[in-house]
């Protein structure tokens, strides 16, 4: 089925999302809202050939000015919270996805716009652009994640000011206080996150996934990080990736990674008598190994 709020062209394994509602700056509706969680729980999964997605909005003002408040006015108390949840969804699923998501941000990223950004694994932003959450001038609070991932992102006592002041910050503030990961000239946004996501595609698919849910694990109450990158570690040990990775370190060349998912069932345990020498790391890489 067609999507009708949003652009999706797959670039050589480079995924572009273009978030097209230019004549309402983009502002994130439900019909949007579904199309984003369809694309990222059922469409993007499956397919092997993806590197990693860049979101983006239509037109040259905004990446997303917000939500679309005029939705909001025809709930009550009981289906507002069905509806909200339902965007939680979508956006823990644009977290969670296993390979990098990045927001190109070109201009305004406010309220529900911000959240997404922030949904994202990194944030490049043109210097015209500008961040905020500016709900509590609506009587309201962020309802998509942004109370949560804004202090994560730049603090406590930013996050604070930002959310209860409602002010809107520059992307040179943003890049400084961590919101945005790297700032670019209008038009090189697109550029820059596709330069990240080759980069980031030479590595170990399965390393790059593990990574994703790790760290993502952190923020996460009912997961054990540690426990994770325990798992994760004994189980990449089990895949041809490392084996080639390996070799290729002692071979002095660059790595060729080709799996996409694990095969056969994971190591329970790493017999540690045949592994790999002990290395010695400074600044600098590699000092000596035994």
């Amino acid at each position: 089925m067609p999507y009708q709020t949003i652009l999706v062209e797959n670039q050589a394994g480079v995924v572009l999302v273009t978030l097209n509602r230019p004549q309402a700056l983009n502002a994130i509706n439900g019909l949007m809202m579904e199309e984003l969680l369809r694309l990222f729980r059922q469409d993007l999964p499956g397919q092997t050939d993806i590197k990693g997605v860049i979101l983006t909005g239509a037109g040259d003002r905004a990446f997303v000015a917000g939500a679309d408040i005029s939705e909001f006015l025809g709930f009550n108390q009981e289906n507002i919270e069905t509806f909200i949840r339902r965007g939680h969804q979508t956006f823990n699923a644009i977290e969670d996805f296993d390979r990098p998501v990045i927001a190109a941000i070109n201009g305004y990223a406010l309220g529900g716009g911000c959240e997404l950004a922030m949904a994202c694994h990194f944030r490049i932003a043109t210097r015209n652009s500008r961040f905020g959450q500016p709900e509590v001038n609506l009587g309201i609070i962020p309802g998509y994640g942004g109370t949560q991932r804004l202090v994560q992102l730049i603090g406590k006592s930013r996050g604070l000011d930002l959310l209860m002041t409602g002010d809107m910050i520059d992307a040179e503030t943003a890049e400084q206080w961590g919101l945005v990961n790297y700032l670019v000239e209008v038009g090189d946004e697109i550029i820059k996150a596709r330069e990240m996501i080759e980069k980031i595609a030479d590595k170990a698919p399965l390393a790059i996934s593990k990574i994703i849910s790790t760290v993502n694990a952190f923020y996460n109450k009912n997961k054990n990080g540690f426990e994770l990158e325990i798992a994760g570690f004994a189980a990449l040990t089990d895949t041809n990736d490392f084996k080639e990775g390996s070799k290729a370190f002692l071979e002095k060349r660059k790595a060729i990674f080709k799996e996409n998912k694990f095969q056969g069932s994971v190591t329970p345990w790493i017999n540690f008598s045949n592994a790999l020498p002990l290395c010695y790391f400074s600044r600098f890489g590699i000092e000596t190994c035994h």
